[in-house]
């Protein structure tokens, strides 16, 4: 976690989640980070400030609960809506609020937040995929309100969401584009993502070229 300074890190000895009504106990196997924690250490991400522990992905095992009415979960793997303590039904809206986080042995959560871990998923795997992909799924979704068909635009194919965006729009049915600074990150998303073209931005830097290479018409949509 980190201490009182921002940007300075430690292994530190932290007591035992204690639960309350509707929490979950969860002991961790797997944790994965996101470019939030990097913001989070330099001090730039809204709400949380040291000391704090990192993380807000991760997949475990479900050790304890808290009501008898939850016990279904005890013994199950499982992954964590990183809203943690946003309990409003917006289940994509990310937390600013997130005390305890998912780099540690044990984790509280509620568990209105969790879901059985994907079978065909390992365990770090499945760490990867709650954050990165809530917010790909919502930009696409819910506020870009996707159709089949469109044509896409997913720049910085190299991080997480864009990953996740290209790879959800393609499955959709959409006609996916995107940027990156290196052509081997755009040669791989061509292969193994199946988008259709990219424009290395660093030597054509305005989407309109990425339009009159690709496109007859401009994008449907920008994930970026």
């Amino acid at each position: 976690g980190i201490n009182a300074e921002y940007g300075e890190l430690q292994v530190q000895i932290v007591d035992k989640p204690v639960l309350h009504p509707g929490q979950a106990l969860v002991k961790l196997f797997a944790a994965s980070l996101n470019r939030r924690d990097y913001w989070i250490t330099v001090g730039l991400y809204p709400g949380i400030k040291p000391p704090c522990l990192l993380g807000a992905d991760g997949c475990g095992i479900v050790v304890k609960v808290c009501d008898d009415k939850d016990s279904y979960w005890v013994g199950k793997t499982v992954i964590m809506n990183p809203s943690f303590y946003l309990e409003d039904e917006d289940i994509y809206q990310k937390t600013t609020e997130q005390l305890n986080g998912t780099i540690a042995e044990y984790i509280s959560v509620s568990v209105t937040k969790l879901y059985l871990k994907p079978s065909h998923l390992s365990n770090i795997q499945a760490s990867a995929l709650p954050l990165a992909g809530l917010t790909a799924y919502r930009s696409l979704f819910v506020k870009g309100n996707f159709k089949p068909n469109q044509d896409v635009l997913v720049t910085g194919i190299g991080g997480g969401v864009a990953q996740f965006a290209a790879q959800f729009a393609v499955l959709a049915g959409g006609n996916v584009y995107v940027t990156s600074g290196e052509d081997s990150k755009i040669d791989l998303s061509k292969k193994r993502l199946g988008v259709i073209g990219g424009v290395n931005y660093k030597i054509k830097v305005s989407p309109q070229l990425v339009y009159t290479e690709h496109c007859e018409a401009k994008f449907d949509l920008y994930c970026s």
